[in-house]
């Protein structure tokens, strides 16, 4: 039977319209035209592995094709230690250098087994946000087997970091992921979007909970995935977002999200291409360039719950 568009029930669960041709002035501070965010993810030792008790080894962004095995990938392996021995110190004077905020994205047991990570992002101010409690696919993962797994994320990093995350991103999630986020609570924003260039409010049973979305476009990711880049480095298309969306910021000023992972751009000519878009961006006054974790509390105090959402119920309203 074929669909009948305008017989289709009201309560269609995703938004396609979103902010529509007049989307909110942002108001960032300073008036920036643009919020630049990097993401830096941190995945080392929580990736799926026999010895983690998985069904099979790591095969998603790897540097060269590979398949799930049943056994330990110690190819796979290593290109991750690489990134916990080499990447991460390596991304981090990058950043130190030049006084940029990082948020980083956090699995709980890659935490636990990297302390010394944790401790010199502390140290340096970075957000560490919650990237669930393993790198695994979650999407068909059973509800309540989910829903534990949150907590124990919480748990884990809680310890492995001294607080407990404000900000939470699966990444692979499942179609309940966000509302056990919000039944769970605590969380000032969660990340599990890639739809707007600005946080957005969304309804989740009658309580209100704040969107920053992430990207994957922008993103590392582009390095060894079957998409490639449209533009001849990953600098360049940065650098090309970038200034469309200062630009675009003139009038509407947006938000940027980059994403990074240890074990990628961690590597020497990849570092190397990401200091091009980093000095490209640093010492602009026209930009703002921040935590994750800041821009939601930016986005709660300027753009609250009520203006969006005045039937929903904001957990976080002072």
């Amino acid at each position: 039977m074929a669909y009948d568009l305008h017989s289709a029930p009201t309560a269609y669960p995703r938004d396609l319209a979103g902010y529509g041709r007049r989307p909110p002035q942002a108001a960032w501070p300073g008036g920036a035209k643009l919020a630049v965010q990097i993401v830096v993810n941190i995945e080392e030792g929580g990736e799926n592995s026999v010895l983690h008790g998985d069904a099979a080894s790591e095969a998603f962004l790897t540097e060269e094709p590979t398949r799930a095995l049943p056994m330990r990938n110690l190819n796979v392996e290593s290109q991750y230690e690489y990134g916990s021995r080499v990447g991460f110190w390596r991304l981090h004077r990058l950043f130190s250098d030049r006084g940029i905020p990082v948020t980083a994205f956090g699995i709980a047991s890659a935490l636990d087994r990297n302390p010394h990570i944790v401790e010199a992002a502390l140290e340096s101010g970075w957000e560490i946000a919650s990237h669930g409690f393993k790198w695994i696919d979650y999407a068909t993962m059973p509800e309540d087997e989910e829903r534990q797994q949150i907590r124990e994320a919480i748990a884990v990093h809680t310890r492995a970091t001294g607080s407990r995350p404000t900000g939470w991103y699966t990444g692979r999630m499942s179609p309940a992921t966000r509302r056990l986020v919000v039944e769970e609570g605590g969380f000032l924003y969660d990340s599990d979007s890639f739809a707007d260039d600005l946080p957005y409010w969304v309804d989740v049973d009658g309580v209100a909970q704040l969107v920053v979305p992430y990207t994957l476009d922008n993103n590392d990711g582009r390095y060894v995935n079957s998409y490639g880049f449209q533009a001849p480095s990953f600098s360049s298309y940065l650098i090309d977002a970038f200034e469309l969306l200062i630009r675009e910021g003139a009038d509407t000023p947006r938000m940027m999200n980059v994403g990074l992972h240890l074990r990628l751009s961690g590597k020497p000519g990849r570092a190397a291409d990401l200091e091009r878009f980093l000095d490209h961006i640093s010492g602009r006054d026209d930009v703002w360039i921040t935590r994750r974790i800041d821009v939601a509390k930016h986005w709660r105090r300027e753009h609250p719950a009520e203006s969006w959402l005045p039937g929903s119920r904001d957990p976080h309203a002072r």
